[in-house]
């Protein structure tokens, strides 16, 4: 598929009626938001910012879906012709990936002619919001984990190979150890590991030949499926013996076993004790199963003897609630003097109205203990003491939208992965506890400054005036 052809139809046509009408060169403010949190959760985690500027450098439409354009007849000459010189010329601002955000904040936004806007809404949208809802997800994961390894294990059930890889990231992002894609390596750098499947034992005589070959060919992180058959009487019992038999005697030492169907709490303390009667105590036990943050903590508070999880089907599609709505909301014209008209969108429906000019997000965060005390959401230019109605002694005050890329180039060279890995569970962890709670958190404080909410006001009097009839 030609990537430049990702987009809604209607981002076309709008570029193509834009440029005929004289407004080819319109710059306009764009802000991309989410209205509700997933799972009814505390925070969402941003996510997705590396691979939208990667394509935002790279944005072009080659001949080939020019080609496609044309033959559908519905473009002009001139407006393929635009197609075909195009680049992506905004100006870029957006909170560090791995921030947590709140429902009504940007987690990107940008200036540039209207037309490339239009033709970027829908993957702007889908990177970001699917990667944020996956980071968001794992990190619920995660922290339900209780500081146990969690592996993205859901390739396989993904909705396709580009929501595998780009899903592995996000969850990597989002604190879990690694990933069984080995594109997401390749890609991203994503640490990647696997065991063995069921097809592997069946295609030997005896379970316990299929073991001892699997460890003759292997060396450290050996982890054997032990349920193909009988967990407690097969399994195990020659997991045991080719360990013994095998690995020990080469020194080797780092080596588990999986558990993948049963009463995986009860399962996991009978392991255990065979395990340990074995002598074989540095034995990892690893589980996988549609499990889910739900799940995990379930297990955990049954007592399960487990030391890592692998997480597939819930993690990669986050099952429980699929979709971050995220939105692309026009919020000013830039005239050619600078100035800016504002814009935005009223609504009867509760939340889908929109507030105008390009935003900055300002989080307060208490000096002595790192914890985030709330955020303000502001005028671009406001400064802290416009927009914060006072600041706190002991109270520090951080712009969270950065500027990332200007007229289509990047400020600054990529984060590692790992190092962004470290930051977003840095950041969390700085939340209130109360807000990090997986069930039933408290709501984080959210505030307008004093310009935006008069905006607000002024808005809400007007649909009132409407609905009235005056």
């Amino acid at each position: 598929m030609k990537s430049e052809l990702f987009c809604d139809f209607y981002g076309l046509t709008m570029a193509q009626q834009a440029i005929q009408c004289g407004m080819g060169g319109q710059r306009g403010w764009f802000e991309l938001f989410f209205r509700r949190i997933p799972d009814q959760g505390g925070f969402v985690i941003a996510a997705g910012l590396e691979p939208v500027l990667q394509e935002l450098e790279e944005f072009s439409f080659c001949e080939d879906a020019i080609g496609f354009l044309r033959k559908r007849g519905d473009f002009s000459p001139e407006f393929l012709a635009y197609l075909k010189q195009i680049r992506f010329t905004g100006d870029v601002y957006a909170v560090p990936e791995g921030t947590p955000v709140f429902p009504g904040e940007p987690l990107l936004s940008f200036q540039a002619p209207l037309f490339q806007g239009y033709l970027l809404e829908t993957r702007l949208l889908q990177k970001i919001g699917y990667a944020s809802l996956i980071a968001t997800k794992a990190n619920r994961i995660i922290r339900s984990a209780q500081g146990l390894p969690v592996w993205e294990f859901g390739a396989r059930r993904a909705h396709g190979m580009d929501a595998a890889v780009e899903g592995a990231r996000a969850a990597y992002l989002g604190g879990c150890a690694g990933s069984s894609c080995t594109a997401a390596q390749a890609v991203y750098g994503v640490p990647i590991t696997g065991t063995m499947s069921h097809a592997w034992v069946q295609q030997f005589p005896t379970e316990y030949e299929a073991f001892c070959t699997w460890c003759s060919a292997s060396s450290q992180g050996v982890v054997l499926l032990v349920d193909t058959y009988d967990t407690l009487t097969s399994g195990v019992p020659n997991a045991i013996r080719a360990f013994q038999e095998v690995l020990l005697p080469r020194g080797i030492t780092s080596f588990g076993v999986r558990l993948d169907s049963g009463d995986l709490a009860g399962l996991s303390r009978q392991v255990r004790r065979m395990l340990d009667d074995a002598g074989l105590f540095s034995c990892r036990i690893l589980v996988s199963n549609a499990l889910d943050e739900y799940r995990v903590e379930k297990l955990l508070s049954q007592g399960a003897a487990i030391d890592a999880f692998g997480v597939g089907e819930r993690l990669i599609t986050a099952k429980s609630d699929p979709v971050l709505g995220c939105v692309l909301k026009l919020t000013a014209l830039e005239q050619p003097d600078g100035i800016l008209i504002p814009k935005y969108k009223w609504s009867e429906t509760p939340g889908k109205s929109t507030l105008p000019y390009p935003k900055q997000i300002f989080r307060m965060w208490d000096t002595l203990t790192g914890t985030a005390k709330g955020d303000w959401i502001c005028r671009q230019e406001e400064t802290p003491e416009q927009a914060v109605s006072e600041i706190p002694q002991g109270v520090q005050v951080k712009s969270l939208l950065q500027p990332v890329m200007r007229r289509g180039v990047r400020l600054q060279s990529p984060m590692a992965l790992a190092e962004q890995q470290v930051y977003t569970l840095e950041q969390v962890d700085a939340l209130p506890e109360e807000v990090r709670r997986l069930e039933h958190p408290h709501p984080y404080p959210l505030h307008l400054s004093a310009e935006l909410a008069a905006v607000r006001q002024e808005q809400r009097q007007m649909q009132e005036s409407q609905k009235s009839g005056m």
